[in-house]
């Protein structure tokens, strides 16, 4: 098998391979890589199948690159990384993660010297497709439905639902990492690493909604990486506390109001194409009333999501908030078609389609509608709370594909 390593210098090896000249890295070279939201999820699933793929028995030992779907620009976006890298690790950092900023030009890294290993999603997205590099897609580990796009023969291809992708990725990685010499130190990184999107996507595995059996297991196995470093661990090292490490985790993720409504709208984004149109999705962890007092008021919102729209060339730009004012989870929704009379109806038909079965109630007297231009915008509290991004917007692109078919 191949030496363990920690994950700093797994990262840094990585990374070497990466920016060596062609004829001095491995051909091809293996990637994992998250989806476009760039979340905890993704991120952490990415390092972490990487790392124990990477570690596999020698006779299948091959170095796999953890790739961050997002530009390096992006991290700082992400405070909730510092609480899975805390600086008293003296280990990995943010900044050790490797981005889209570091990938070498397309003439330098072309697709057929590559091979890809999706987690978290199962469709390659985004300026990763522009280059072709889709069709080199080998291996997927995803909890979102099946679009059929992996091919029958893909190793693995793994579907399952669940909270949190990670738990898939670990029970992947489990008999890997119960074959390699007990480390306590990178042990105990690790586990955190895993333990972060488990935690977070579950909310602690309390939501009945998300939290499934895989889930569980997961948490339960590195858990138990984490308890048997206890008695063990240096004082610099904060010891693991599941409540404390969530309330972390929840604290610097929901922190957003001292940025932009732009950097608010690109935090957890994702987008898709179905027929000629254009879907964008923001999720953002406060409400809109929120937001709109300590942001910017609905002329500065509005005119921050059109131009987000415009930079995204999107015809629909939707927006879904998640929070807890007065301890209530609460969901809010607005869908913009904004993109030409096909936008409009699509947007019009998935409120007529699905405004029943979500729940959709005027938000505060239709203060965000309206109808302007050739556009077409409603905002709602969504009272199916249980719907999040991965349920909502499978039903916008649903819409969509019926438009493209007619």
């Amino acid at each position: 098998m191949a030496q363990r390593v920690s994950l700093k210098s797994f990262l840094a090896t990585a990374r070497k391979a990466l920016t060596a000249p062609p004829s001095q890295r491995p051909n091809p070279l293996t990637f994992v890589v998250g989806n476009e939201s760039a979340d905890l999820d993704s991120i952490c699933s990415a390092v972490l199948y990487a790392y124990f793929r990477t570690h596999a028995p020698s006779s299948q030992s091959v170095l796999h690159i953890p790739l961050s779907n997002l530009p390096r620009a992006d991290l700082a976006l992400r405070a909730e990384l510092n609480a899975i890298f805390p600086p008293s690790f003296n280990s990995v950092t943010p900044d050790d993660l490797i981005t889209l900023s570091d990938l070498p030009s397309p003439s330098d890294l072309p697709p057929s010297a590559t091979k890809w290993y999706l987690v978290d999603h199962n469709v390659l997205t985004g300026d990763l497709t522009k280059r072709g590099y889709d069709k080199f897609v080998v291996g997927c580990v995803d909890h979102h439905d099946d679009e059929g796009i992996i091919p029958s023969h893909a190793q693995p291809r793994v579907f399952a639902k669940c909270g949190s992708c990670m738990s898939l990725v670990l029970s992947q990685c489990q008999p890997i990492w119960d074959q390699l010499q007990s480390h306590q130190e990178i042990d105990e990184e690790l586990a955190r690493v895993a333990m972060a999107p488990i935690l977070i996507d579950t909310v602690k595995l309390t939501s009945k909604d998300k939290t499934t059996d895989w889930d569980v297991n997961a948490a339960a196995y590195a858990e138990e990486k984490l308890v048997a470093t206890l008695s063990v661990a240096r004082s610099n090292r904060q010891r693991y506390d599941r409540e404390k490490y969530f309330d972390h985790l929840s604290e610097l993720k929901d922190s957003i109001l001292h940025l932009s409504y732009r950097d608010i709208l690109r935090k957890d984004y994702k987008k898709w194409t179905d027929g000629s149109l254009n879907l964008g999705v923001s999720t953002i962890v406060q409400g809109f009333e929120t937001c709109l007092a300590e942001v910017g008021d609905k002329q500065t919102f509005l005119a921050a999501l059109k131009d987000w729209a415009k930079e995204q060339q999107l015809d629909i730009a939707a927006v879904m908030t998640v929070s807890k004012p007065g301890g209530v989870f609460t969901r809010e929704l607005l869908v913009w078609g904004l993109g030409g009379q096909d936008a409009v109806k699509v947007a019009r038909r998935f409120a007529e389609k699905n405004g029943g079965s979500l729940g959709l109630e005027k938000w505060n007297n239709g203060e965000l509608d309206g109808e302007e231009g050739g556009e077409w915008r409603a905002c709602w509290r969504q009272m199916d709370v249980g719907s999040s991004r991965k349920q909502v917007a499978p039903m916008l692109r649903e819409v969509m594909k019926e438009s493209a078919r007619l």
